[in-house]
């Protein structure tokens, strides 16, 4: 009898203005039966969303969670922060085809959401998809040892025909 797969780990993070999304994905996944490390924030009350992607890439780097989902205003500011964190590979998405793409062609480990952008319920659908799909490899491999070799500081690797 073959086990069946586990669900991945989720850390979770959001500033101010992607708290309710965050909640609303919250609910989803814990109804879902899925392991989430909720980093914050437990309000509306104003904060900074450089605090919450680190948060998320950081939990996501360190392997207390699988996947990270991250969700400001827009998702691009949380993106950013969450991108800073070497590893990460966090991708803003408005809609299932960039949340499926960003798993199967670049191995995205963090789905960056906005909150002001998207509803709680668009959001849920997206992090289905998201969490559902795997990363194909293959020749989008090549890119991202590419990624890598410029996060460490490598442009000689970075560099070249492709």
């Amino acid at each position: 009898m073959t086990e069946a797969p586990s669900k991945p780990r989720i850390a979770i993070g959001s500033d101010h203005a992607g708290f309710s999304v965050k909640e609303a994905i919250r609910k989803y996944l814990e109804g879902a039966a899925y392991a989430v490390s909720d980093l914050g924030t437990s309000s509306e009350g104003s904060v900074d969303y450089p605090d919450y992607g680190k948060a998320v890439g950081e939990h996501v780097v360190s392997k207390q969670a699988d996947l990270g989902i991250a969700v400001c205003g827009t998702g691009i500011g949380i993106s950013i922060a969450a991108n800073k964190i070497p590893g990460i590979r966090a991708a803003v998405a408005h809609d299932v085809n960039t949340a499926r793409l960003a798993r199967e062609h670049n191995d995205a480990n963090v789905l960056a959401l906005g909150g002001r952008i998207v509803t709680g319920e668009a959001a849920i659908e997206m992090v289905q998809v998201f969490l559902a799909t795997a990363y194909l490899g293959g020749r989008h491999q090549r890119r991202l040892d590419k990624i890598a070799a410029i996060e460490q500081g490598e442009r000689t690797k970075a560099q070249g025909a492709g």
